[in-house]
């Protein structure tokens, strides 16, 4: 069994708690479903998000889906670099899985698919 990491972002349109809730479930859900994981696999996430997201912790969608209240998540701000892409949140979901590293499909959403558009399939 190997730990691995996969990346994941996605935008919100506003600031709104609803909005983050919102994408930042879709998000886990689509990296969850991509790689073929459940809740048990998971190591950790780490999430983060721009400063310009500080209407809600998304890490309260994350523990609203069910078989996730033991699965442990941190949340923290990027680095705020001049012209960064604004409206953003990332996953590091790390995994304990026999996969390779080549195997982890990474999953990039909405305008964060210009952050790496090498692994945005989307």
């Amino acid at each position: 069994m190997y730990c691995r990491g996969i990346r994941g972002a996605t935008t919100v349109e506003h600031n709104e708690e609803r909005d983050i809730l919102h994408a930042t479930a879709e998000l886990l859900s689509t990296i969850i479903a991509e790689n073929g994981l459940s809740p048990e696999d998971i190591a950790y996430v780490y999430i983060t998000v721009t400063n310009d997201l500080d209407a809600t912790f998304p890490a309260r969608a994350i523990r609203g889906m069910e078989g996730w209240d033991l699965v442990p998540l941190m949340c923290g701000l990027e680095i705020p670099v001049k012209g960064a892409l604004p409206l953003c949140i990332r996953l590091l979901v790390t995994v304990n899985t026999t996969k390779t590293q080549k195997e982890m499909n990474h999953v990039y959403l909405n305008e964060a698919r210009v952050l790496r558009p090498d692994l945005a399939r989307r």
